[in-house]
């Protein structure tokens, strides 16, 4: 990975090579968090006021900022629906011959036009002059996609010159978790014969493992344009325990390969999948469509919503809030380019995993710390590019509840220990001069921000309110004191219209109910949210805090595998 150091001050390159400057940077994240965290119980010791403006002015910032991401939420959701029901395979036909469709698409706007004149129609207010218009909006928006794609049909990559490389890593899961995440590749509304397949395993994983890798590239290797089985070997020098060093080594393999067939590593697509997870039928084509027409497509990383909903029905109830709320945050997030980051399953060019020395090797987080190495390595110039199709993913469900619930933290901390990038994120903005100051500031305050509002958020919305009541026996006679936490209730209460709208799009984004639970199951669904609180504090607030201060004392994590089971 390249670093820029021109036109440095030496005294700040000399910094981001000392231990102790970047132990100062770990240590940032969770001492900012504890001082927030404290500053509410000292100050209603000696300031009780200040805190009960404070709690109101932060309980209605976060009224406003619920209801904007409940707006975004269905947004979203519409989008994702939307995008599932293009025929995308056809849209990539329309790429070859982009003039015919630019006739055929003009046509078709000129006939609704003189069929339902737009500004002139009685029917303008009626529910059916709605759908009019509505059709109008999507007929022009298809006439202006096609004469943009037919004016920058020079750098536009032809659909059947691409490949895609799916990297699907596994630990030790079972043959049950791993062979329907093949299939769903060969289920997919994409030609098998363009998609290479490489099962990516752990040597640590044991003979069990390394069988079924084999025996899945045996029986349905043939139907792809290339299978492998790639055993990462342990003890490799300057590997972490992780995903990371597993699928770098697979990817440097693959590398070798499309060398040797001599295919232009641009014309390749690596998509990175755990062994669990299932590409919606649409995925390939939809993200061969966005790739094929994006002339910077190298330095893009491409992010579908993961959706854990395989075993959705089979997990304990506050496993399923949590599973649900994570795949809704990520719809939110998809709506928000700027701030997406790559997560899970995520797909980027062979040639911008060659450029960034593939996937990192020394952190449990591979995922989120891709898109950073992508960003310094490009000097700034990589985006996310959000795919409205889901990858199908497990929830957390171990063998019994109470292991269940030790593995969602874990899952949980381990997610959250992405604020370990704080300081990897500072000294390469430090050492990186080609890109804006403006830019690197933004960026670095995003990262904050997010670690930040996990960690405190929940705990914060749950009990600042009522800390100057309890502490302060003086505060505690006033009316304010009293009416304090009636307050924050009530604009608390006004935001479970974003609870609702989230309840709402949980129901009828479920998949179909197993045929072995009956209809009280459906009623639990709805009841769950009522251990939103919980979740949120617990697995939420207390896996951040828990990570943040184990950076802080220089505890590293180390990677668990997160156990994946389900019921027969």
């Amino acid at each position: 990975m390249k670093k820029v150091t021109q036109n440095l001050r030496p005294s700040l390159v000399y910094l981001t090579d000392k231990r102790w400057f970047i132990r100062a940077l770990e240590i940032f994240p969770g001492l900012i968090t504890w001082t927030f965290l404290l500053t509410p119980i000292v100050l209603s010791l000696i300031h009780p006021l200040f805190v009960a403006y404070f709690i109101i002015a932060f309980d209605l910032f976060w009224l406003i900022k619920s209801l904007r991401l409940s707006g975004y939420l269905v947004r979203g959701y519409r989008k994702l629906h939307r995008a599932e029901k293009v025929n995308w395979s056809d849209q990539l036909r329309r790429l070859r011959t982009p003039d015919k469709y630019l006739v055929e698409a003009e046509a078709n706007l000129s006939a609704h036009l003189h069929k339902f004149p737009r500004s002139r129609s009685i029917l303008h207010f009626t529910l059916a002059g709605r759908r009019q218009r509505q059709t109008y909006l999507e007929l022009a928006a298809e006439v202006k996609r096609m004469r943009g794609i037919t004016e920058r049909q020079s750098v536009i990559l032809d659909p059947k010159s691409l490949y895609h490389a799916v990297i699907l890593a596994t630990y030790n899961e079972s043959i049950d978790i791993v062979e329907p995440s093949v299939q769903a590749l060969l289920d997919a509304d994409y030609p098998a014969a363009q998609i290479m397949l490489v099962i990516a395993y752990e040597e640590r994983g044991g003979k069990e493992t390394e069988k079924n890798a084999k025996q899945l590239i045996e029986k349905y290797g043939n139907q792809f344009a290339y299978a492998a089985a790639i055993k990462h070997p342990d003890g490799i020098k300057g590997e972490v325990i992780g995903k990371g060093g597993n699928i770098t080594y697979a990817g440097r393999k693959l590398t070798e390969y499309i060398t040797e067939q001599n295919i232009d590593p641009e014309h390749v697509i690596v998509t990175t999948l755990d062994a669990d997870h299932r590409p919606s039928k649409q995925y390939f084509a939809y993200l061969s469509y966005e790739y094929a027409i994006n002339p910077n497509r190298v330095r893009k990383s491409y992010q579908p919503v993961p959706m854990f909903h395989n075993n959705i029905w089979d997990a304990p109830a506050p496993m399923r809030v949590i599973a649900t709320s994570n795949s809704f945050w990520l719809i939110i997030e998809t709506m928000r380019p700027h701030r997406l980051r790559n997560f899970a399953a995520h797909a980027q060019s062979l040639r911008a995993l060659i450029d960034t020395d593939y996937w990192s090797v020394t952190t449990i987080v591979e995922d989120g710390h891709q898109y950073w190495r992508s960003y310094f390595t490009f000097d700034g110039d990589h985006q996310v590019v959000p795919l409205f199709v889901p990858i199908y993913q497990d929830a957390v469900l171990a063998d019994t509840y109470m292991q269940t619930f030790k593995v969602q933290f874990r899952q949980l901390r381990r997610w959250a220990w992405g604020v370990s990038d704080f300081s990897y994120v500072v000294c390469n903005a430090i050492r990186n001069k080609n890109i804006k100051l403006l830019d690197k500031l933004i960026q670095i305050g995003r990262l904050l921000e997010g670690h930040f509002s996990w960690a405190t958020a929940a705990l914060l919305i749950s009990f600042v309110a009522w800390l100057p009541l309890v502490l302060n026996y003086e505060f505690s006679q006033t009316v304010l004191a009293h009416q304090l936490p009636i307050i924050a209730s009530r604009i608390q209460n006004v935001a479970m219209v974003g609870l609702i709208i989230t309840v709402a799009i949980s129901m009828i984004s479920l998949p179909p109910r197993p045929a072995r639970y009956g209809k009280r199951r459906s009623l639990a669904m709805i009841l769950q949210w009522s251990l939103l609180p919980i979740t949120s504090v617990v697995f939420g607030s207390f896996a951040a805090i828990n990570s943040q201060t184990r950076l802080m004392f220089g505890r590293y994590l180390d990677f668990q595998v997160t156990e994946k089971s389900r019921r027969k």
